[in-house]
């Protein structure tokens, strides 16, 4: 397949870039090389259209809000108080989990899902290569290596079959990444997992919500699924947060144990581990959040829809398929070989644009000593030189995504 290319670091690139495979018909990533379309006078920003918007998100939630965070200062422990708990049962069933545990971060979910599953030193972890550099860290965290393969150029996610043709003698898990609110394909992950009698972790940091092809929560069934609560999630703290879901009695008592400095009881500790305590006001903060996340991701569906009806005919940008299951659209990222341009363009008329992500972690600095050679991953590297991260949040009015489109429009007109 596709994207198993560049499983292995120093490996021959295959032919060509990333395939467009997202619209029919539409050419291959990389298109030839045009003039620089010329750059209109900026327009008036005085209500610039942002990627997310904290504020007014508050100003919806306030009289829900306010009350909890009273009670909870008024009446409960700051640490680990009671919300701790009532929330990771209530986020558990909307999972589909036996458990949850919530942690200081999704980062930290992620590490202490690898140790608590006993991965470290000696052993290998295969995850995507195009995926936020948080993941990578993490299994090098627990003395692992991280194994990068190659996405599929359609989806942008990590392939079960490309997956598969990595693994080797050390390896010890699969570390699949729903990236951007897509989820990928569980069901293949779960199946190749017990095959080859691997943890299989899956990374759902950006896909609270989402749905794989046979309806099950992206993040339930596997060994860990690890969320991230960051504000700009699709649930997110006001502050960090994360947490891990499991069907298993043992990890959850390992986890509980790891993020609280590996103590047993109260005096007695059994692990050298972090302080990664989900905090009870973020925790009480999450549980109204929780109660409108199906609404919110309903929402970024309908400015999902409007951007895939109006920006169709444009031959240059390669638009994301909503894919079978459930799209939880935490980011709408399309495709363009004109991506800084076109990203500078809508600086100038007030929207802003994301990158997710411009430098792809086989080419960070910081893991430079993992061997791989720049052009070992072509399909990250395209992509990387592509993407671009359109504003989707549930926060937006209609008129602010027609005015995103508007400028798209007047870009490639020009």
């Amino acid at each position: 397949m596709t994207g198993a290319a560049g499983a292995n670091p120093g490996g021959s690139a295959p032919a060509g870039g990333v395939d467009s495979g997202a619209n029919a018909g539409r050419e291959a990533s990389v298109a030839p090389a045009r003039d620089a379309a010329p750059v209109a006078d900026a327009l008036p920003t005085a209500d610039p259209v942002p990627s997310k918007d904290y504020a007014r998100q508050y100003r919806a939630l306030v009289a829900e809000l306010l009350p909890e965070l009273e009670r909870v200062l008024l009446e409960e422990d700051p640490v680990l108080g009671p919300s701790v708990a009532a929330f990771e049962s209530e986020f558990a069933v909307y999972v589909r989990a036996r458990h949850a545990v919530g942690v200081n971060s999704g980062t930290d979910a992620l590490v202490l899902a690898l140790r608590g599953l006993g991965v470290g030193a000696g052993d290998e972890v295969i995850t995507a290569a195009n995926t936020f550099v948080a993941t990578v860290h993490a299994i090098r965290q627990v003395g692992a290596r991280p194994v990068l393969v190659d996405p599929d150029p359609r989806t942008m996610l990590l392939d079960a079959d490309a997956a598969a043709a990595a693994i080797g003698p050390h390896t010890r898990a699969l570390l699949p990444v729903h990236l951007y609110g897509r989820a990928c394909d569980g069901p293949a992950f779960r199946a190749l997992a017990a095959a080859r009698d691997l943890h299989l972790i899956e990374d759902v940091a950006q896909a609270h919500g989402a749905r794989c092809a046979d309806g099950t929560p992206a993040g339930s069934g596997a060994s860990a699924g690890c969320f991230s609560f960051h504000p700009s999630k699709n649930l997110g703290a006001f502050g960090d947060g994360g947490c891990v879901t499991t069907d298993s009695a043992e990890l959850t008592a390992s986890l509980e144990r790891l993020r609280n400095l590996g103590k047993r009881g109260k005096y007695e500790v059994h692990d050298v581990a972090p302080n990664s305590k989900l905090d009870t006001l973020q925790a009480a903060i999450l549980r109204v959040k929780l109660r409108h996340l199906e609404g919110w991701i309903e929402r970024r569906g309908d400015h999902a829809a409007r951007y895939a009806e109006a920006l169709a005919d444009i031959d240059e940008l390669t638009l994301p398929e909503p894919g079978p299951g459930r799209h939880a659209w935490h980011l709408y990222v399309v495709r363009t070989p004109r991506r800084d341009e076109l990203r500078s363009w809508l600086a100038s008329r007030g929207v802003k644009a994301g990158l997710h992500y411009p430098i792809p972690p086989h080419l960070q600095p910081a893991h430079a000593d993992l061997g791989y050679a720049r052009g070992a991953l072509p399909v990250a590297e395209a992509l990387a030189d592509q993407v671009l991260s359109l504003p989707v949040s549930h926060e937006l009015e209609g008129r602010e995504i027609q005015r995103v489109c508007d400028a798209l429009r007047q870009f490639h007109a020009l």
